[in-house]
């Protein structure tokens, strides 16, 4: 249950040090502690949106992903990226949080969206083709901000 074959509860973007949520706090999950931390942008055709993502870098991350969290703020998700473009195939367990699930091509492009994706699902997501990876940002957020198929996705590590 790992990588192309299963990613288990894949959540989206990072929750770095310091980086507030509605309660004021910043919001830092002990479960994600140890994850890489960077910044995430989307360039849509009306705009753009960032977001403090985490990575999942190794297949122990890969497979844990969003793993537990009770909450996720907007502007938080986090990146699965492959060294080689193939198809992945993703599910939800263990995942409370509905998620948007942006797939992105070796150029960046997102080539397809699975949107507000069923907490605690067995369900398989597809990603419709080779990929190079996938965000996963809360459910709903794609549409809020008019994420689209087409725009384009690039993060840095910090």
């Amino acid at each position: 249950a790992i990588l192309s074959v299963l990613l288990c509860g894949l959540p989206v973007f990072s929750l770095l040090s310091g980086t507030a949520h509605a309660g004021g706090q910043a919001f830092d999950p002990a479960q994600l502690k140890g994850f890489p931390k960077g910044q995430l942008t989307i360039e849509r055709t009306q705009g753009r949106d960032t977001f403090r993502i985490w990575i999942a870098d190794t297949p122990e991350r890969f497979e844990q992903g969003l793993m537990w969290l009770r909450e996720l703020p907007a502007d938080h998700g986090m990146v699965f990226a492959l060294a080689e473009p193939r198809p992945m195939t993703m599910w939800m367990k263990n995942t409370y949080v509905p998620l948007d699930m942006l797939f992105f091509g070796p150029d960046g492009r997102i080539v397809s969206i699975s949107r507000n994706t069923r907490p605690l699902s067995l369900e398989i997501i597809h990603s419709g083709g080779p990929v190079s990876g996938v965000v996963e940002l809360r459910g709903g957020e794609a549409q809020r901000r008019g994420i689209a198929v087409g725009d384009r996705v690039q993060y840095r590590v910090e």
